[in-house]
């Protein structure tokens, strides 16, 4: 049997003690926090939850993060590395192409060390971030601890990327007006009214805007009304929630997926880098379905 590596960047957002326990291997996105015009160069390989809880302080404080690419020579070190510890085959998850080339770049650079070193490095596009991604890369785990191949999660990971259903609901407009997700005056008449934009991923990973809810018991209703109309894949009957820094939310939209389905949820917080985009107080559900990806 090949010595079987699963890897990923860092926006499969695993905390750093379960990267240790299930042996991944990772690559950590780097970010620049400006706050009063001082630039801090972070990277997002937080440690400790504190650490998440002061990013998005410093995020309410008026901070602004910044989010960059991981580049060629940074993957092929990544490769390089593994394959001189001893790895003969690797599965690599990179976070969705469609908000960032990473993956396109794993993807080369997995071509090029693999032919170089004469081992297998498969580089999946997750199509996905932050807990959908780590969803993959728990399920390459699961292959690999069952005596599975590389080839063969690499395989699963394929079929199973389009049915992760995400409901991502953002609490404060004003961070997706900076990446371009609603105008300005959208957010400036959301957030007098309220409104909660929710979004997902689409079938070729970008995230979209699907609906815009009156409060957060109104959004969470709405992730509820997904969930019936995509139910959880049969013997995948598991919700996970993540959050912003908004815990309470996270345990009211748990409540109420619990009472609905009879699932108690998995509640995590995100990493700084998905967080960046949606900012501080927003809550997220995402689940594994028989049908594909929906736009509604």
């Amino acid at each position: 049997m090949k010595k079987f590596i699963v890897s990923s960047d860092s926006t499969c957002d695993l905390y750093a003690e379960e990267l240790q326990a299930y042996g991944v291997q990772t690559l950590a996105f780097p970010f620049v926090m400006e706050i009063g015009g001082a630039l801090s160069e972070e990277t997002d390989s937080f440690t400790s939850y504190a650490q998440y809880t002061d990013f998005y302080e410093r995020e309410r404080r008026g901070g602004l993060p910044r989010t960059s690419q991981i580049g060629y020579e940074q993957h092929c070190a990544h490769f390089y590395r593994l394959a001189d510890e001893g790895a003969e085959s690797i599965l690599h998850v990179s976070l969705s192409g469609g908000l960032s080339p990473t993956a396109q770049t794993a993807q080369k650079a997995a071509e090029a060390v693999a032919a170089e070193r004469g081992i297998e490095i498969y580089a999946a596009d997750s199509l996905s971030a932050t807990i959908g991604q780590g969803a993959l890369v728990k399920e390459a785990l699961r292959i690999r601890d069952a005596g599975g191949t590389a080839g063969e999660a690499y395989e699963r990971i394929l079929a199973m990327t389009r049915r992760i259903q995400h409901t991502i609901i953002a609490a404060d407009l004003n961070f997706l007006c900076r990446g371009g997700r609603v105008s300005k005056a959208a957010a400036i008449a959301g957030t007098v009214l309220s409104i909660k934009p929710v979004l997902t991923f689409t079938e070729d990973g970008k995230l979209t805007v699907i609906e815009k809810c009156r409060g957060m018991k109104g959004a969470f209703r709405y992730a509820a009304e997904r969930i019936k109309a995509a139910p959880c894949r049969a013997g995948a009957e598991r919700f996970c929630i993540v959050h912003t820094d908004a815990p309470d939310e996270a345990a009211q939209l748990a409540a109420l997926l619990k009472n609905t389905f009879g699932i108690d949820p998995e509640i995590r917080i995100m990493g700084p880098v998905i967080g960046s985009h949606v900012g501080p107080g927003s809550v997220s559900v995402v689940w594994e379905s028989e049908a594909e990806r929906m736009l509604r």
